[in-house]
């Protein structure tokens, strides 16, 4: 068993501090942003940043979807950090300034990967997909907000 990393990252034409309270937001923003990938999104307990719960169902292939329940954590510099109850899987949502008063938004998901065979399909494939889910994301934050 390996770790098993994907990261997405783009630049929001907006202010950290605005970038920050956006994806700290479960009940308005967070719904109206995620790509088609997830489904059954629903607020369970909280809604802004940390001591949130979430679960929603993310369908990253045809053939692999995962029930999620998201605890979220925020750091004191605003990093949210979204982890499953379900599996090892861990999401952090970091924002840093960038030029102009925008701001570079970066997610980067860890989990344990599987062993043999499988575990390096997961490892070679599983990354490139769920950075485009981010990706995605990202573009219709970007949209929102710029």
């Amino acid at each position: 068993m390996g770790q098993v990393v994907a990261t997405a990252e783009r630049v929001v034409q907006a202010p950290p501090d605005v970038v920050r309270a956006a994806l700290a937001d479960y009940t308005t923003t967070r719904p109206a942003v995620l790509p088609e990938q997830y489904s059954e999104y629903r607020v369970e307990a909280g809604g802004q940043g940390s001591g949130t719960r979430v679960h929603w169902r993310l369908q990253a292939t045809s053939k692999r979807v995962r029930e999620q329940d998201v605890v979220v954590t925020q750091g004191a510099d605003g990093t949210l950090v979204e982890s499953d109850a379900n599996s090892s899987m861990v999401t952090t949502w970091s924002v840093h300034p960038a030029d102009g008063g925008a701001s570079t938004v970066r997610a980067r998901t860890t989990w344990t990967g599987a062993t043999g065979i499988g575990g390096f399909f997961e490892r070679t494939f599983a990354p490139r997909g769920l950075a485009r889910i981010h990706g995605a994301l990202l573009e219709r934050l970007a949209g929102t907000l710029g």
